[in-house]
């Protein structure tokens, strides 16, 4: 596929609100969403990265959180078995909080951050709400796959990535990060970023 140091220069990282590594490994484990899906479908997912603290104090659980009660260390998202558990868990609804450490620290979560002010190209719904909204009333990114197969990142309530994981998607569709953009591809990738 792709090496980890490809996806995101470090001048961009070092923008984040958030933890670099932490984020470059959701980042993955949203692609690897995107581009397999689940049970042969297409499936959309929300995954918040740093300030867990203020995310669980802004949301509620939506079920019974699965992966309370485990131990920190059996919940690494390094760790292949917990990236096979937390993309099962995709299928349900709700979004993932992980901290800066990079611990998956809940599941199936509805985040009730106030989306007044919040702006969006018309066309992304509601999970692409939540993440501008949580992410600009906390120091979270929040980074959510589409169903349309997108990956994209929200900072300080912002989009401020695209990843389309085909080429092909990129000339299909465009991009819906606005104003000023830079854009390279990342075999077999296309990673559109605000430049600010």
């Amino acid at each position: 596929m792709f090496r980890d140091v490809e996806l995101f220069d470090e001048a961009y990282l070092a923008k984040r609100s958030c933890r670099p590594e932490a984020l470059v490994q959701v980042t993955l484990i949203a692609l690897e969403l995107a581009r397999e899906g689940r049970e042969g479908r297409k499936i959309g997912a929300l995954f918040t990265v740093d300030d867990h603290a203020a995310v669980l104090a802004r949301s509620r659980p939506l079920i019974l959180d699965p992966l309370k009660g485990h131990p920190d260390e059996a919940k690494k998202i390094v760790d292949p078995n917990v990236r096979e558990t937390l993309k099962e868990l995709a299928q349900l609804d709700g979004a993932f909080v992980v901290s800066g450490d990079g611990i998956a620290v809940a599941a199936c979560r509805y985040l009730s951050a106030s989306a007044e002010g919040v702006e969006l190209p018309l066309g992304l719904g509601s999970r692409h709400m939540a993440a501008a909204s949580i992410s600009g009333h906390t120091r979270t990114v929040a980074v959510v796959v589409s169903e349309s197969s997108m990956v994209r990142i929200f900072d300080r309530g912002e989009l401020v990535t695209e990843i389309v994981p085909e080429l092909w998607m990129l000339r299909q569709f465009g991009t819906q990060v606005r104003g000023k953009v830079s854009q390279r591809a990342v075999d077999p990738l296309a990673v559109v970023t605000k430049e600010e």
